[in-house]
Parts: C-alpha cells; structure tokens; sequence
C-alpha cells in the first residue's frame, strides 16, 4: 500500500464531500478519528449519488443509535454548493444528491485540464521489477501477467507524478548456460539460430539435457563449463554473451508488439560482483551465520515474523542463489537511484520468498524504503488447470500474440469489410494486442483466471474491444459537429438523469487512479472505464447528441469530450491503445 504521499491529489466531488465529512466528524466527536472513506458510491442510485454509512459503523463505539450520530454530525457539515439537503434513511445512512450545477462546473473544469482534475504527488524514486523472464528460453503465456500488470503500474505511478524506474530482471545466469555452451559447440544449427533463435535454442537444450541422463562424463563435461563460465573464461564468456544477446532480441521483439518498455535491463549476471561482498556483510553485521558450511540468515529473533523460514545466501559449495543476488540488487537500487519503494512483480508462488528477503533487507538497514510484493495469481485453461496447448505445452507468448491478432483480424473482415486491407491489419493489431492486456488486467490480480479468447474479444462486457469502440463512437460524434473539440469547455446543463450518471462517472477518474496507484490493482480501473462506456451506451440510447437544439448540443458535445478524454487517458494507463475510428 503506498503512502499518503505517494498518491495523487484528486479533487472530485466525492473527495470533496469525503473531507467536508471528516471535518464535520472532528467538530462533532472530537475524539473520534474515523478510519478509510467516510463518503462512498450510493448503493441505489435512486436515493442519490453518494452516501456516508460510517453513524452504522461507529455505533457500538459511541453507544448511541446510527440516527443520532448522523444527526449530529449534519448540524455540523456544511456541503449547501455541493450537494442538495443530506436526507437520514433507514437506520442511519446519509444519502447525499449533487446539485446540478455544480455537477456541470466540475465538468466544464475537467475537459480542459490535461491531467483531468488530477494533481501529481510529490515526486519520489519508484523501482518497479517486472517481467524477467529467463534468457535462452521462449517467453510463454505465463509471463503476459507480470509484463502487462508491470507496466500498468509503472504507467499509472509516473502518470501520479513519480520517477518510475522500470527494471527487466532477467534470469540470465545459472546451470542452464553451462549446458547451452556446451549444446551451442555440439548440436547448434547456427542457420537456425539466425532465423528462430528460441525454437533452435529449446531444441539444442532438450539435446544437451537428454545426454546428460544417458552419459555422466558429458555431464560432467556440462558442468566444467559452467565453472569456466563463473570464472570469466573469454570462450565460453563470448558464447554466453551470444545467447544473451539473441534471447534481448527475441524479448525485445515482443516487448514492441506490447508497448512495453525497459529503463534497464539488470539480469542476475548484473549483480555477480557483488554477492560475495553481500554475505560477508551480512555476516560480519550478525544477521547471517554458518550452518554445516552454508550462509543461512535465521529468522529467529523477537522482531521476526513467526514462522519465517531461514533464507539461503551461500550453497555450501560456494554457490550463491536467488536470494543473494535480490539483496544485492535492493542494495544497488537504494545506493544508486535513491529508491523510497521497490515493487517486484511475480507470481504468488514467491510469497514466501520475498517475505524472507525483505525482513532480511530490513534487518540489513533499510527500513527506509517500502518494499512491495504485488503477486498474481495463475492463467487457467478450461479444466481449472494452468493453461495449455491441446499438445500439453505451456503456450508461446509471441505464438499467442500472432493468434490474437489473427482472431481480431477475422472479426475486423467480417463486420469492416469495407476498410482497407491495411487498415483492417492495423486495427486487427490493436483490437487484438489490447484484448490480450486488457483481459488480463481487468481481473482481480491475486485471483486465477481462466483463458478465453471468446470473452476477450467481445464486443460488449468489461473488454478492450468494447472499451475502444465506445472511444471510436464518442470521436465519430465529435469528428461530425462540426466543432474544434478543443473549444467544448460549457455551459453544461445535465437535466437527464442519463447526463448527471454520465457525468458523475467521468468525475470519479482520479478516485480510480489513486486506489490503482494505492492498491497495486489496475482492475480497479478497469471497472471505472467499464462503469463510463456502459453509462455513455446509457447516454447514447437517451439523449439525442447531435440532433439536440444549440444549448443542449453544446452542453452534450462537451460531456462527450469529456468521457472520450477519461476513456483514453484510462486506456493509456493501462498500455491500451486506441483509434479514431475502427
């Protein structure tokens, strides 16, 4: 969770009303400090658009009835230009009614602001890890959750106002290279290599691992080369400095298709330097010690977390693990950039490994920073189980990728066959590429989910085809008025119930930013933009844009601007492209 200083400014109407809420509070019960939203969402919008539930919540803590506490409180508040008189229901709840006029001022305030009404937090230096998958293997559908949640938030947190440093830790460095050094002298086909790089790799490395098991002096052979390897050997350095290279390219490739890009790309090898500088710290500082020649640090003081098991840092071999090379790189980071928040994106399997490294960073001395693991849960197949191919293998992102464009492009010829053969590929891309992302992220990020290309490309429901068709439509609208959109900035009036949900929606933009930013969830705003789309389709059906008298078309064309301005600001955020028309 971040701090109160690491999130944005939002100055929307619920906010407003969240505060005239607080201070009406601290007039009426001193020594009461209230906890979370005082102000949330009217669960029926017939009794309003906003409601303070919390005389319910502090009852039992005040020992008076809901009602009271509430009446007390609204002697108190004073919210006459923002909202109609509050009115008590049922047992306590206070249902609050913006005015219309002040509705339509906070519109005509936003369309005009680039950022939307959303003021920056003060700057701070935010790492983010995410993606890092590992070198010499193909990336597979596994790794679409921590690329595109990655860069989601590293979008929405330097949108907030941060320095976001995005960091690709790749798993460049290990057993495997010992065993593709020797499989790239004996069974590469370096045509192949040229022309499919993972798909020769794969095959050289399933080679090399079927020989180990029928030839122990070739293992053996395996393994001399990963210690020359470790030793800096010019030959088998230059070999593994060709994988690597071959491996970025192939990443890279991905990557663009994406959107997605690296400030740097620190792989495990980056940090090698370091570890053995690392744990003699650690041991000459007490928080690492021998246990039957390993480094072990024990989690068994007061101030450890019960049930903690001890984190590895040196092999009795002299091998160093993931552990070491993650504190390595903490330290690397607070030293080098100055972080205040590290954030490592993976999957919930390494729950418990991060929780060792970072009580062991803290032991270490840095209590300064925020250290964040935002952990997801697992792509499923339709049998509840992790996601395969009818062959049984985990799927191929890049083959993934080409299916989603494929499957896109078939629906763009069937209802635009019209466009050109061009413009059916470029929006087939987009169309499909945003699926992808957009399907993954509208889910509850520590949930599993289950794979669907149907759900991810409809039309209508929580997808991206649906969110960048009501964005096309809104443009359309605009494109046709005969307008420059730049000079739509009011008077508003919003007299249709259509127009006042519409509007309020849109408003709540930088309330879906700030729990994205705070949370770590960009479902969060998924749901809002899913929330704007289904209230402009409400809008649409009701009220005539174009065909309104001149007042009342102004006023129309104006929210529209605004709804296509937060749809394609929220998109971005989320690594979403969208088109003018499509």
């Amino acid at each position: 969770m971040l701090a109160d200083w690491q999130v944005p400014s939002v100055n929307s109407p619920r906010k407003q009303l969240d505060e005239r809420f607080a201070r009406a509070f601290a007039a009426a019960f001193p020594d009461l400090e209230p906890e979370g939203d005082l102000v949330v969402a009217a669960s029926n919008p017939q009794h309003g658009d906003y409601q303070c539930n919390q005389a319910l919540a502090l009852a039992r803590q005040l020992k008076s009835r809901p009602r009271d506490i509430a009446a007390k409180v609204l002697k108190q508040l004073d919210v006459t230009d923002l909202c109609e008189a509050p009115e008590i229901a049922g047992p306590g709840f206070v249902n609050l009614t913006l005015r219309p006029g002040f509705l339509a001022q906070q519109v005509a305030e936003r369309v005009g602001d680039p950022r939307l009404g959303v003021d920056p937090a003060p700057a701070r230096t935010l790492v983010i890890d995410y993606s890092s998958p590992n070198a010499a293997k193909p990336m597979h559908v596994g790794h679409i959750r921590s690329t595109v949640i990655g860069d989601a938030l590293a979008r929405t947190l330097r949108f907030v106002g941060h320095q976001v440093i995005a960091d690709n830790h790749l798993g460049d460095w290990g057993t495997q290279f010992g065993q593709l050094i020797v499989g790239w002298r004996d069974f590469a086909d370096h045509d192949a290599l040229a022309k499919r790089p993972m798909e020769e790799i794969k095959r050289v490395y399933q080679a090399v691992k079927e020989r180990e098991e029928q030839d122990p002096a070739f293992k053996e052979r395996v393994r001399q080369e990963l210690v020359a390897l470790q030793g800096g050997a010019p030959e088998q350095t230059a070999i593994w400095e060709e994988l690597i290279a071959l491996s970025r390219r192939y990443s890279e490739n991905i990557y663009q298709r994406l959107g997605v890009q690296f400030d740097v790309w620190h792989g495990e090898s980056f940090y090698n330097s370091m570890l053995a500088e690392v744990v003699t710290d650690l041991e000459n500082r007490g928080i690492a010690r021998e246990d039957q020649g390993a480094v072990v640090v024990f989690f068994d003081t007061p101030t450890d977390p019960p049930n903690l098991k001890p984190l590895l840092i040196r092999k009795s071999d002299g091998a160093y693990l993931y552990g070491t090379t993650d504190l390595a790189a903490i330290k690397y980071r607070v030293d080098t950039w100055n972080a205040d928040l590290l954030v490592y994106v993976t999957d919930g399997r390494q729950q418990d490994h991060f929780k060792q490294v970072f009580q062991t960073a803290r032991k270490w001395g840095y209590t300064q920073q925020s250290l964040e693991h935002v952990w997801f849960g697992t792509i499923q197949g339709e049998d509840r189980k992790p996601y395969k191919t009818r062959e049984g293998d985990t799927p191929d992102l890049l083959a993934l990728l080409d299916e989603a464009e494929e499957r896109a492009l078939a629906i763009v010829r069937e209802k635009q066959p019209h466009l050109s053969p061009e413009l059916q590929q470029r929006v087939a891309r987009v169309v499909g590429l945003g699926a992808v992302k957009y399907f993954d992220l509208s889910q509850a990020r520590t949930s599993d989910y289950v794979f669907s290309w149907d759900k991810m490309l409809a039309m209508n429901g929580n997808t991206a085809p649906y969110m960048q068709y009501a964005f096309v439509r809104i443009n359309s609208i605009l494109e046709k008025c005969g307008i420059d959109p730049a000079t739509l900035c009011g008077p508003l009036t919003l007299d249709d119930p259509a127009e006042r949900s519409l509007a309020r929606a849109a408003l709540e933009l930088g309330d879906a930013i700030e729990e994205t930013a705070a949370t770590y969830r960009p479902n969060v705003l998924t749901t809002f933009l899913y929330e704007v789309a289904s209230q402009f389709s409400t809008f649409y059906e009701r009220c005539p844009v174009l065909a309104a008298d001149e007042a009342v078309r102004t006023s129309r064309l104006t929210l529209c601007r605004l709804v296509a301005r937060t749809l394609e600001l929220g998109l971005s955020l989320l690594g979403i492209e969208t088109l003018p028309r499509m």
